[in-house]
């Protein structure tokens, strides 16, 4: 596991016990501390209370002879956003604060990062001029200023029912932009087809282009080999993933507009013998569960179960809409004054009011250990992504005792294949307690099953 550095303190930190603001056995201390738990030395020093925040900024001002500057009171010329992708931004936790003639003052949390300082200048194309600020305030400063993740682009589907992204392809487009307006071709044939995933492997020349719908795979043509490394490393950067990285899985978010609205896909790179294959799953925005559910009577079992505890089970085939469907629930459920948290692989939109958390395998961020430690957060609902192992099934089961409210998805082509799938002796703890049971037969037929009724069905 790579540890998260602060290049600066690293280099400084012997300086600390030198100023006499620490004893050397604290740096020590802090340092297996930051090792531990995957944070810079500074972040140690100030999270057990050793050295404040502002302690550390005014020490780096004084031995660098760098000016700090508190960005709470700072107003940033946005005009300069341009010379500092998001990503980058994000990456290096720098922002740019002004430019004059030919030099962009930006504010770092880790000014001897000559590596971030050099990527900037390359990508900036002008003069660097480091400032020194909090990294927090940085952080919140680029979650305010940069807008949303980053945009694929616009599409919009009242053109045409006839679209071919390879006409995008064979264009005389020569610009920077046009294997990203290739990207944006692609996800514009799969919305105009109703395609929810989209997968790119290596197969002969190039990169093929696969749609899959009603489980069938559709070839949809070829990016050509001169263009295979460009296309990859371009749809990964948009993903905010590692382009060096192929060797690796990788985990990541894509967001574009489809009429306006904002569309978010997770993208999963995997290495194979045949090179990294990338798969892409489309998410729609969720809607209020009203405008999903339309009976009244329905509406009450499903409000009734989120006020109490016990198990909402959502079921139904592969891109049916589960994933759409509970994240109308939570969105039902914030308006209720609970502490709603969830665990995923993925965000796919964040919702206001939830606690939502990503899983993280390379952190050690697993199921498992998020399961442990749940708990002391005192969640009131709990969403869970793709349980998998009897114990996690038997473990969130008996937060029901607890007061918990649990909301899990299951996969069952249809009620027969449900009924099949919970007879088994594993699921009766899990069926005793199920609150709700949604079964998403199709877009246009959803099934809502109360307590009664559910066990009643499933008995």
């Amino acid at each position: 596991m790579e540890t998260v550095t602060n290049k600066t303190l690293e280099k400084l930190k012997y300086d600390l016990v030198r100023a006499g603001l620490v004893a050397y056995e604290t740096i020590e201390q802090a340092q297996e501390i930051a090792n531990a738990q995957n944070i810079n030395i500074g972040q140690a020093l100030i999270n057990s209370g050793t050295l404040t925040e502002e302690a550390i900024l005014k020490f780096l001002e004084a031995k660098l002879h760098i000016p700090y500057v508190n960005l709470d009171d700072y107003s940033i010329d946005e005009k300069c956003l341009k010379y500092i992708s998001a990503n980058d931004a994000k990456k290096y936790r720098i922002i740019p604060l002004f430019k004059i003639e030919d030099t962009l003052t930006v504010a770092m949390a880790d000014p001897l990062d000559l590596f971030a300082i050099d990527k900037i200048i390359e990508t900036a194309e002008c003069s660097i001029e480091p400032v020194v600020s909090s990294q927090s305030s940085i952080l919140k400063k680029i979650n305010e200023l940069y807008k949303d993740d980053i945009i694929v682009g616009e599409i919009f589907t009242d053109e045409t029912s006839q679209f071919d992204w390879r006409d995008e392809l064979h264009s005389e487009d020569l610009s920077d932009n046009h294997i990203q307006k290739i990207i944006s071709a692609i996800l514009k044939q799969a919305i105009f087809e109703g395609v929810h995933e989209v997968s790119f492997q290596r197969e002969g020349e190039g990169l093929v282009v696969n749609f899959k719908k009603d489980g069938e795979i559709l070839n949809k043509g070829n990016i050509p080999t001169v263009l295979t490394s460009s296309f990859t490393a371009k749809l990964k950067t948009l993903a905010d993933l590692d382009a060096a990285v192929s060797e690796l899985p990788q985990l990541g978010k894509l967001n574009f507009k489809v009429d306006d609205i904002n569309v978010v896909a997770s993208i999963s790179t995997f290495p194979t013998i045949m090179g990294e294959r990338i798969f892409l799953k489309i998410y729609k925005p969720p809607k209020p569960i009203n405008q999903i559910i339309k009976s009244e009577t329905n509406l009450n079992v499903i409000k009734s179960a989120l006020q109490n505890p016990g198990i909402i089970i959502v079921c139904g085939s592969p891109l049916s809409g589960k994933t759409h469907i509970i994240y109308s629930l939570l969105i039902e459920a914030a308006h209720k004054n609970k502490n709603i948290m969830t665990l995923e692989s993925i965000a796919k939109y964040n919702l206001e009011n939830v606690h939502q958390c990503e899983l993280n395998e390379n952190v050690g961020f697993n199921m498992d250990k998020a399961s442990r430690f749940i708990e002391f957060q005192s969640p009131d609902i709990i969403y869970l992504e793709g349980i998998k192992t009897k114990d996690s099934f038997d473990y969130f089961s008996t937060l029901v005792f607890e007061n918990k409210t649990i909301i899990m998805e299951f996969l069952a082509d249809n009620m027969e294949d449900l009924r099949y799938k919970l007879s088994f002796s594993d699921f009766e703890t899990l069926k005793s307690i199920i609150s709700c049971l949604v079964f998403i037969h199709s877009k246009d037929s959803i099934e809502v099953f109360s307590k009664e009724t559910a066990q009643k069905y499933l008995a």
